[in-house]
């Protein structure tokens, strides 16, 4: 009997620049909305797949602030059904959240080796807790019929999410491979990935976003 292969071509997309990247803090789940420049981002990356006829299936976002009116200034250029799942929210990074590094320097100083168990400001998560998370995110999208997801969210996740796919278990110290979220740390940047059920992992390509 013939394998009956299905395929789900997914696209990461990280959101626009936020008024905690452009202030330089500790993110996490500290909820700051765009920037106009992030906003203007996210409008050239929909400009730009409308123009290039990009079609997906529909988008699944992050609901922290800066990923929702990304994701909400994408699909409604695009025309794609939305919806948020908690899954795809920033690593918690305890009480690192929203501070900037003299801040974070003074109430929770990075220790000076990190396991993969130790938690980010001392009561966040570890890089442990959102790899599985980030697995349950992975799992949640295969759960459903094979397609084109948009998966708008956060750059922490977004790599735990390649480490997953890749089956590559999270490093002591933050050592091992790399993906282009953490080497390029631009916002809007995008991932598109393709994964075969019932044949083998296919591709990954990445592509940096023009700055808008």
């Amino acid at each position: 009997m013939n394998e009956i292969v299905s395929t789900y071509h997914i696209v990461f997309l990280r959101h626009g620049e936020s008024v905690g990247n452009a202030e330089d803090r500790f993110q996490g789940q500290a909820d700051f909305p765009l920037t106009e420049k992030g906003r203007a981002q996210a409008k050239v990356r929909a400009e730009r797949w409308l123009a290039e006829g990009v079609i997906f299936d529909r988008c699944i976002s992050s609901p922290l602030l800066r990923s929702r009116q990304t994701a909400e200034i994408v699909t409604q250029a695009l025309n794609v059904p939305l919806e948020f799942d908690p899954d795809w929210m920033e690593i918690n990074n305890g009480l690192l959240a929203g501070l900037s590094d003299e801040e974070a320097a003074k109430i929770a100083p990075r220790p000076e080796f990190m396991t993969p168990y130790t938690r980010f400001g001392k009561t966040g998560e570890s890089r442990w807790e959102l790899y599985l998370r980030a697995g349950k995110a992975i799992q949640g999208i295969l759960d459903r019929q094979p397609g084109r997801y948009l998966v708008v969210a956060h750059g922490g996740v977004l790599n735990m999410a390649v480490y997953v796919i890749l089956n590559i278990s999270p490093q002591a110290d933050f050592s091992g491979p790399c993906s282009c979220f953490t080497t390029r740390l631009l916002p809007s940047s995008v991932m598109s990935l393709s994964i075969t059920i019932g044949g083998c992992f296919s591709s990954v390509m990445c592509d940096e976003m023009m700055r808008a």
